[in-house]
């Protein structure tokens, strides 16, 4: 059954609402940010959330996806113990070389922060953040959440020269005594199932901005009498049909599975998630362009910055190194592979 937050969602975004809106602080005040719990019997009306913020805008998208997969992560780990503060969330878990969140005891769950952190989607907008730190001789990171508010914080935006995402602002930040918390053990945000749950979820999200670059093309010919061209580009629509279909059954097929066992390694399943969707948006990129031409890339702003940003936020997709991970899971399930 329906939980109607997706159909919410959209209706908002077509609501008569100014263009420079803060989408995030009006998802978060109509509490559309309340999400299904992954793995709770309701995965799929998370995704379809994700998806129907990500066909509106994938900046905002990255902002929503980053405040709910918190929201999901305190449930998971910390949920007794840790009291959830409103505004939103952001979660850092990026580990980039030369840059590494070092973590000093405070008393009890209480500690210090200090290092650098990379990659912060949302730090000049967020209000708290969790995110991927190291104590001691740890081998495993510990994840910490802190209030972004506060001195020991410097966030330099310089080195942020995206025009994909550009408003996501995924910026670099230095820490020197900034307080923070401990969140569950070390390395529980790794080893807990909800880890490639909420990996699968952006899959989703990734998912959300293909259609809303294929709707254009769809309008377009709805919109438009038939033409010696119509054929070209009813080819390039039969091309994406096949490709979102894909998509969307596999993400259907994967949020079935979580639900029915929350417990077990989803890798394989968010992995497949992952590389069908980054697939699909690759596709409806290549047969839009071909079929519309230069004409919205051009002249239509909310096309063009849509067109702009999924090629980067696939990029979070690490790609072969994906399907080498992929392939190595499928030998490992040989006697189920491949059934129908």
């Amino acid at each position: 059954m329906s939980s109607g937050l997706p159909e919410r969602i959209a209706d908002l975004f077509n609501g008569d609402m100014p263009d420079d809106a803060n989408w995030l602080s009006l998802l978060l005040s109509k509490r559309l940010d309340q999400l299904p719990l992954p793995g709770n019997g309701s995965t799929l009306e998370r995704w379809r959330a994700l998806a129907a913020v990500g066909q509106f805008d994938l900046s905002l998208t990255k902002l929503y996806e980053g405040h709910t997969d918190a929201l999901a992560i305190i449930a998971e780990i910390d949920q007794s113990e840790f009291p959830v503060s409103s505004g939103a969330w952001c979660v850092w878990a990026a580990e980039s070389p030369g840059a590494r969140t070092v973590v000093h005891p405070d008393g009890d769950s209480n500690v210090r922060l200090s290092g650098a952190k990379n990659w912060c989607s949302g730090a000049l907008t967020g209000d708290h953040a969790l995110l991927t730190a190291w104590e001691g001789d740890s081998l495993v990171p510990q994840l910490i959440a802190l209030e972004l508010d506060q001195p020991g914080i410097v966030i330099d935006a310089n080195k942020w020269k995206a025009v994909g995402m550009a408003s996501s602002m995924s910026v670099n930040i230095t820490f020197d005594g900034a307080k923070g918390r401990r969140v569950g053990k070390p390395g529980q945000y790794l080893s807990r199932p909800g880890f490639w749950h909420g990996g699968a979820g952006i899959a989703a999200c990734w998912y959300g901005g293909a259609v809303g670059i294929a709707t254009a093309l769809r309008k377009s010919l709805l919109n438009s009498a038939y033409s010696d061209t119509s054929v070209y580009k009813m080819t390039s629509l039969g091309k994406i049909e096949v490709a979102i279909e894909e998509a969307a059954a596999t993400l259907r097929q994967a949020a079935a599975w979580i639900d029915a066992q929350p417990l077990l390694d989803a890798s394989r399943i968010a992995l497949t998630s992952r590389l069908s969707a980054e697939r699909c948006a690759k596709l409806v990129i290549e047969e839009v362009g071909k079929a519309m031409g230069a004409t919205p890339f051009c002249l239509n702003e909310k096309f063009a910055k849509a067109a702009a940003d999924l090629p980067v936020f696939i990029r979070q997709s690490h790609a072969d190194r994906d399907f080498a991970a992929l392939g190595e899971r499928s030998l490992g399930r040989e006697a189920l592979a491949w059934s129908l």
